[in-house]
């Protein structure tokens, strides 16, 4: 009984300390050609506000995808393209 208890008992703190580890971690941001073809429903390679608003990610909190949409969107024009997704190189 003792062995059982004890094992169950490492096994706990060893699961409690791989999510500890995980949860320390940031995903590491979506390639914008990927993010472009995955969100992009009808094909035209463009992301559409429309596209943007019904990812899943989105849909968490619809306020804070609408504002990030608006300031990826560099042109206004309401859609994103691979180019406004990706990060410009600060020259040094």
């Amino acid at each position: 009984m003792k062995v059982l208890t004890t094992t169950l008992a490492l096994l706990a703190i060893a699961a409690v300390s791989v999510n500890a580890q995980d949860a320390g971690k940031k995903k590491a941001p979506m390639d914008p050609a990927e993010m472009v073809k995955k969100l992009d429903k009808d094909g035209n390679g463009k992301v559409s506000k429309e596209e943007f608003l019904a990812s899943p990610q989105a849909k968490k909190d619809a306020a804070k995808a609408e504002e990030r949409f608006g300031k990826m969107d560099k042109d206004k024009d309401g859609s994103l393209t691979v180019e406004e997704l990706t990060p410009k190189k600060k020259a040094k």
